[in-house]
Order: structure tokens, then C-alpha cells, then sequence
């Protein structure tokens, strides 16, 4: 048992703790509602299923989504993103994305060419993980059916121009699909205004709600475009032996986790009443600005004046990335994620896909100051006696 408190920095992973009042909201539903959502009539039942559309609405209005009957909850950021990748596409669509993507948008991707005739287009970054959008602008094709791409990369932190993105694609009548699982609740994100058609976040990371939850955003005009790759029951339309065509139902079969909604919907009332702080932004700053003076140690990423997410990666003489993480946990209590971070082609782009990865530190809504300050100390310690 590693007898150093817990410093926790890997809240790009998922976050934590969680507030007080997301426990409370699951405790609260296990122990007293324990009913299904949309499934009957008694009170428990009506109680969970107010719950789940309170949840929506709650979450629709920090997205920014006009009707929330346009947000689906699905399993996790995963699952969304696999039911918006499979459900649009067909045989002979063209696809443009970046090299900056997680798995969860790279293998359906991959799944698609290899069994559908879906071809690919991967636009490249810079050094920093930017993506220019006209480069994205001139890989769109006549049959491109969406541009897939992170809001923000999971490895370098860096904020990708949504709205010129956007902008550009919809001139080519083409449709944009964003990975927001780093910035939804994290930084202000109005999906109308920045010309999202779908967007797809897990529930718990900057959402702060428990793990098992995600959402996906369908613009209304789409929500017939897309075909349902799962099927089952939804409470409603129970005569008929197809899938109901409205959304959320279209994309909501079978038992929606209502205590992690429950959960989730706590965490977003927790955001919602929290003042705007620039917490995180000084923490990363900080971060930033004392490890980019540790001797052998490389941050890749932007600059604290660029845009970025709290997200801060490094990698460090004499180490392997996971054997760093191991040995600052076990001798300073501090916790890091270390590898590909499930972004293999950022990694090619930033050339550190051949030494194992990087290091990544990433702040969250509870991260003291403290924390940091012990954080940074430990990484310079480790450094001065490097592993080989």
C-alpha cells in the first residue's frame, strides 16, 4: 500500500473526486427510487424518469443545445462516438479526421474502411498538435460525409479552431462531428454557436458526473440521417416491432444507467453554480513554467498563452514513461497516466509513439495548489536521479 496521500492528476482519464453531491444523488436513487426510467406509471418510476429528462435539460443547457430531446445518453464518450460514426455512414462516404484522435473515433473508422468501402483522410498538425483548417478544407471531397475531430487533444492539450473548422466544412456541405470528452465542462462550449452538427463527450471527466455516462448531440435536422445500430426496448411505441425514429428514444435502448444519471445531473447543478475560475489555467500555467525548467525533461503541447486544455505531457532522460509514473506514485503518492494515451498516430506526429509515449499530468476541478507545488518538486527530485 503506498503510504504517501493521494495526489491525483489524471483527471483527462476521468475525474476526481467527484462532488459530494454527485455521491449523494446516487445514494439517494439506490436507496430510496430504484426504479427503471420510462417503464411505468407508480411514483418511483415517474421519479426516475424526471430524472433523467431533468438530467437532460441540464446538460443540454450547459452545451448549449436549444431542445434537449437532441442530447442522447449513451454508455460512455465511446459509445457515442459509435453510434454517430456507424449510424451516419454508408458504403462510398469519404471521411476527413486528424491524426490528433483518440481510438474511440480512430477504430470505427478503421471498422468502416475495412468492412463498409468508407475511405479515410487524415490530416496531419504541427509540432504543437494544431490542426490548420484548410488543410481540412482542402481534403473535403464531393462525397466526404462528415469531418471527425477532438475539441481538444487528449496529449497535448491543444484546442483545435471549432468554429473557423465549422465554418468551412459547411461551405462544402459537409457535416462536423467534435470529440468534446476533454472540454465538456471544462471550458465554455455552445455547440450552435460553433456550428457543431454532432457532438459526442463522456459524462465523467470535466462533466464530473460517475463513470458509465455519456451524451450524444444530434442536430435536429440529422436525427433521420442517422440509422440506429442498436435496437431494443425504449419504453415507448412498444407495439410497434421497429425502432422509434424520435430521438433520444432512436438511440436510448434498453435500461438508461439512471443512477449514473442521477449522478451526473448533481455534477452538472455542481458546475452550473460554480464561478468562473481560472484555476485550472494558472495551475497548467505553473505546471508549464517550473517543469520546463527541470534539466532532461521535454514538454510537447503549447504554450500556457496558446489554446489549451489543462492537459501537460512531458517526457524525461532515463525513463521510460510508465516506469516514471510507477516510481512517482510509489515514492511521492502522485498519479499520472503514461503511454499512447489511446492517440497513436499524435504520438507518430509528435515522434514519441517508438519511446512508449509520454508522461501526462492533468489538474482537475479539486487539484489544489499544493499539489501542484509537490507535483513539481517530486518531478525534479526524480529527474536529478534518473532510473538508468
Amino acid at each position: 500500500m503506498n503510504k504517501h496521500p493521494r495526489i491525483y492528476l489524471d483527471n483527462a482519464a476521468t475525474s476526481w473526486p467527484k462532488p459530494e453531491a454527485v455521491y449523494a444523488a446516487i445514494d439517494r436513487y439506490q436507496r430510496n427510487i430504484g426504479a427503471a426510467a420510462g417503464r411505468a406509471s407508480y411514483e418511483q418510476a415517474q421519479v426516475a424518469s424526471r430524472t433523467v429528462e431533468q438530467t437532460r435539460t441540464a446538460c443540454a443547457q450547459l452545451l448549449g443545445i436549444t431542445n434537449p430531446q437532441q442530447l442522447a445518453f449513451t454508455a460512455n464518450g465511446t459509445d457515442a462516438l459509435n453510434l454517430a460514426i456507424h449510424g451516419l455512414l454508408k458504403p462510398g462516404d469519404h471521411v476527413v479526421t486528424t491524426v490528433c484522435e483518440h481510438n474511440s473515433v480512430l477504430r470505427p473508422l478503421n471498422h468502416q474502411a475495412a468492412n463498409h468501402n468508407v475511405t479515410v483522410t487524415y490530416v496531419g498538425c504541427d509540432s504543437q498538435g494544431y490542426v490548420d483548417p484548410q488543410e481540412i478544407a482542402q481534403a473535403i471531397q464531393p462525397h466526404t460525409r462528415f469531418v471527425a475531430i477532438t475539441h481538444a487533444s487528449n496529449v497535448t492539450g491543444a484546442i483545435q479552431p471549432i468554429a473557423d473548422i465549422s465554418r468551412l466544412a459547411h461551405e462544402r456541405d459537409t457535416l462536423v462531428l467534435v470529440d468534446a470528452a476533454q472540454t465538456a465542462g471544462c471550458l465554455p462550449l455552445d455547440v450552435e454557436h460553433l456550428g457543431i452538427d454532432i457532438l459526442a463527450t463522456g459524462g465523467h471527466k470535466g462533466l464530473l458526473g460517475p463513470l458509465g455516462t455519456g451524451l450524444l448531440y444530434i442536430r435536429e435536422e440529422l436525427a433521420k440521417s442517422i440509422c440506429p445500430v442498436r435496437q431494443g426496448g425504449t419504453g415507448t411505441h412498444s407495439h410497434d416491432e421497429t425502432q422509434p425514429l424520435e430521438m433520444p428514444e432512436m438511440l436510448e435502448s434498453g435500461n438508461l444507467n439512471v443512477p449514473a444519471l442521477a449522478g451526473l445531473g448533481a455534477a452538472v447543478q455542481f458546475l452550473n453554480r460554480q464561478p468562473d475560475s481560472d484555476r485550472q489555467a494558472l495551475q497548467t500555467k505553473q505546471l508549464l513554467d517550473q517543469l520546463t525548467e527541470i534539466r532532461g525533461l521535454r514538454i510537447f503541447g503549447p504554450r500556457h498563452d496558446q489554446p489549451r486544455a489543462s492537459v501537460v505531457s512531458f517526457s524525461i532522460e532515463g525513463y521510460d514513461p510508465q516506469e516514471f509514473a510507477s516510481v512517482i506514485d510509489v515514492t511521492h503518492g502522485i498519479q499520472c497516466r503514461a503511454g499512447l494515451h489511446c492517440a497513436p498516430r499524435m504520438h507518430t506526429a509528435l515522434g514519441t509513439d517508438q519511446s512508449g509515449g509520454l508522461v501526462r499530468l492533468s489538474p482537475g476541478w479539486a487539484t489544489t495548489d499544493e499539489d501542484i507545488e509537490q507535483a513539481i518538486t517530486a518531478i525534479a527530485a526524480l529527474a536529478a536521479v534518473p532510473a538508468i
